[in-house]
C-alpha cells in the first residue's frame, strides 16, 4: 500500500502546512526513492484536460534507462518529503524496468496506456462517471483497483505537459491577463488545484492564483487559456508569493474573493457519502 503522504513545503526544506499543496517546478527534481533504490529525478507531470488531474509523473532517470519515457502513476506515489526533496514510489526497480517501454520521442497514445495500467494492475481513469473512473477519487487501496469495475472508453484523454503549458497566456473577460507561470499540485489526490499566474505583462508582475475550475475554454494551439473574470477582479485578488502559506483560510480568501465555492467542500460531501455506504 502507498504510504499517507505527510506535510508538505512550499519552499525545499521549510515547512509551512498540512494543507499538501506544493509547485509543479517545486517538485521538479526531486529525488524518487522506489522500494530498493533511487531510480532517478522528477522530470515534469502530465495531466489530462477535463479534470486537470496529474496522470503521470515523468522520471529523468539518467543512464539507468536511457532513451524511455519512465512513466509513474500516481497510484504509485507515496510520500513527498520537502525536507529531503524526495518522493517516496511504491515500486521495485525491476518492476519499473520491465514495465511497457515508450520512446522519449513518443507520445502517450490510448494504447500505451491502457497496456501501462493493465500491466500494473491499476484502474482506468478513462472510463465511469467520476474523475478516477469508478471513484471520485484515488483509490489507495489494492482491494478496491480488484473490485473496480472494468468501463467501456467513455471520454478520450488528452495529456499536456506542464512544462509545455507553462508560458500559456491567461485572457481575461476583458482582455489578455499575463501567463502561466507554475501549477499548484495537491500531493495527496494529484489534482491541479491552482495555475500560478504572473500578470508582469499587464500590471506590475503580481502573482496570482486561478483555480482550473474557473476556465471557460482552451485553446491549445494558439497557447491561450481563457477564464471569466475581469482584469479589474484580478487585479484585487489575494496576492500569491513563494512566501504564501497555502492553508485553507488563504484558499477560503481566494475563493471568496470570486464567489466561489471551494473544492473542498464538494469533496467533504462525496466523502461523507462513502462513509455511509
Amino acid at each position: 500500500m502507498v504510504a499517507d503522504t505527510p506535510a508538505l513545503t512550499a519552499e525545499r526544506g521549510k515547512t509551512i502546512t498540512p494543507t499538501m499543496l506544493i509547485k509543479a517546478q517545486t517538485l521538479t527534481g526531486y529525488q524518487l526513492d522506489s522500494l530498493n533504490g533511487k531510480i532517478g529525478l522528477v522530470k515534469e507531470f502530465y495531466f489530462d484536460d477535463r479534470f486537470w488531474i496529474i496522470r503521470y509523473l515523468i522520471a529523468d532517470t539518467g543512464k539507468w534507462l536511457p532513451g524511455r519515457q519512465v512513466l509513474l502513476s500516481p497510484y504509485a506515489l507515496g510520500a513527498v518529503n520537502g525536507s529531503r526533496g524526495t518522493i517516496a514510489i511504491a515500486l521495485t526497480k525491476d518492476q519499473i524496468k520491465d514495465s511497457p517501454s515508450l520512446d522519449s520521442d513518443k507520445p502517450v497514445s490510448h494504447q500505451y496506456e491502457e497496456d501501462f495500467h493493465g500491466y500494473y494492475g491499476y484502474p482506468g481513469y478513462w472510463g465511469g462517471a467520476y474523475s478516477w473512473g469508478a471513484y471520485p477519487y484515488l483509490a489507495r487501496n489494492r482491494e478496491e483497483w480488484r473490485k473496480s469495475p472494468t468501463f467501456e472508453r467513455t471520454w478520450d484523454p488528452h495529456l499536456r505537459s506542464t512544462r509545455a503549458v507553462t508560458g500559456n497566456h491567461i485572457q481575461a473577460a476583458d482582455g489578455e491577463l499575463g501567463h502561466v507561470e507554475d501549477f499548484i499540485i495537491d500531493d495527496d489526490t494529484w489534482a491541479i488545484r491552482y495555475l500560478v499566474i504572473n500578470t508582469r505583462n499587464w500590471w506590475l508582475g503580481k502573482m496570482v492564483l486561478i483555480s482550473p475550475q474557473w476556465i471557460e475554454r482552451v485553446d491549445w494551439i494558439e497557447g491561450k487559456v481563457f477564464v471569466s473574470v475581469s482584469r479589474e477582479t484580478v487585479k484585487r485578488a489575494p496576492e500569491f508569493t513563494t512566501e504564501s502559506q497555502l492553508n485553507r483560510e488563504f484558499e477560503t480568501r481566494l475563493h471568496d474573493h470570486y464567489n466561489r465555492q471551494g473544492y473542498w467542500i464538494d469533496e467533504e460531501a462525496h466523502d461523507h457519502v462513502s462513509s455511509l455506504d
